[in-house]
Order: structure tokens, then sequence, then C-alpha cells
């Protein structure tokens, strides 16, 4: 995910009370890619991105609407 990505998924976990430091892969590049790690320290964090959007997803519960496929 991208910066803006990770503000609104930061707000999202807030918001539901999940734990998780949305941070950049790489420290020292914040316009690069982000993720969710179980810690801030970048010596000892564990990538717990698919876990938390799982958590997300069964916070939100169902939801409806359409699916529109971009062409191209």
């Amino acid at each position: 995910m991208d910066a803006e990505e990770a503000r609104q998924l930061d707000i999202t976990l807030r918001r539901f009370g999940i734990r998780g430091v949305v941070a950049p892969q790489d420290p020292e590049n914040p316009a690069g890619t982000w993720a969710v790690y179980d810690e801030a320290d970048p010596d000892s964090r564990r990538d717990i991105t698919t876990d938390t959007l799982a958590a997300v997803a069964r916070a939100q519960g169902p939801t409806r609407g359409f699916v529109i496929p971009v062409a191209g």
C-alpha cells in the first residue's frame, strides 16, 4: 500500500481498536510501500498486514455494493 492508503488504514485501525503500527517497509523511503507491523522498532518488528486486514474485514461486517471492473 502507498502512504495515502496507509493513512486511511491507520484511521480505520484506531476506529475499530485493532492494534498495529502502519509504517513504510523501508524506513528510509516513506514514498515506498507501507505495511502494518506489530511494533514500531524497524529492527525487531514483524509484518502483520495480512492478519490486520482480516481483522478489519471482520470488524466491518458484511457490506453491500457493486464491483465495477476497470477497463484495460
